[in-house]
């Protein structure tokens, strides 16, 4: 190599030296934060890329560590939704910096394109095998307060996981999205032998917050109950402790003429 050669370097490989600076862990901090910067200033895939790497480790102290991400993050948003695909490949492809990778193509999509693109991914996530829960766990407690009409269907298959944080993540989901789709398998789920006691809980919040009946398994369900807990004559999940019930009272439910 020339002396200067190095200046006849093409944008892709500069990004590509600069992610090896950038990925110096317990490195000078200056040398990550100037490769940062560098990378920010170049507009290709490569430098795309090799700042979403950032997300995949941690350093010490931990205030240091969200900076540099934060300033990854903002980086990043300034490249618009030409760093869509990339970042939704790396959510694909790697199992650590979900959160941050998730919270980056938030910022620079529309909601509703951000929605349909986790619900597809989570769907074909449930049919392959992960070594780690955080992508799921992630994708699953973003889903949690929106609105979607594919969000049961991609959420349903993560009631079978192996992992107990999963279902129970995917029940705090369901339990907002309200389908018959959903009932019977929280129901399984609530009385398979195997589910472990906090699952069952949060089985029986999720078909009391969403007010699916229990039609076909009430037995089972009563013998599973205790205090607070009770169904009602529809089969519908209650507590004897609410302060606001779900369902009219009788004195509400009755013309006023009728009570004289």
């Amino acid at each position: 190599m020339g002396l200067f050669d190095i200046f006849s370097r093409s944008p892709a490989q500069k990004a590509e030296k600069l992610k090896t600076k950038l990925s110096q862990k317990y490195g000078d901090p200056s040398t990550r934060q100037a490769a940062i910067e560098a990378l920010g200033a170049l507009y290709v895939p490569e430098a795309t890329e090799a700042l979403l790497s950032r997300f995949t480790f941690s350093v010490e102290p931990q205030t240091r560590d969200a900076e540099e991400k934060e300033t990854v993050f903002h980086l990043l948003g300034q490249r618009g939704e030409t760093a869509a695909e990339a970042i939704q490949a790396f959510l694909k492809h790697h199992e650590v910096g979900s959160s941050w990778a998730l919270r980056t193509l938030q910022s620079i999509l529309p909601e509703a394109q951000t929605l349909g693109f986790v619900c597809e991914f989570l769907q074909k996530l449930s049919r392959t095998y992960s070594r780690s829960s955080e992508k799921k766990l992630v994708l699953l407690q973003y889903l949690a307060d929106k609105q979607h009409p594919t969000i049961p269907s991609a959420t349903l298959p993560f009631l079978d996981d192996m992992t107990d944080d999963v279902k129970i993540n995917a029940l705090l989901v369901l339990a907002k999205h309200p389908t018959e789709e959903a009932r019977i398998p929280i129901l399984e789920l609530l009385l398979a032998p195997s589910t472990a006691k906090r699952v069952q809980i949060h089985a029986l919040e999720a078909l009391y917050t969403s007010g699916l009946p229990v039609q076909g398994y009430r037995e089972k369900v009563e013998s599973l109950l205790s205090p607070p807990w009770y169904l009602n004559r529809a089969g519908v999940l209650r507590r004897l402790d609410e302060s606001t019930p779900k369902e009219p009272s009788q004195k509400e439910a009755t013309p006023k003429n009728e009570d004289k």
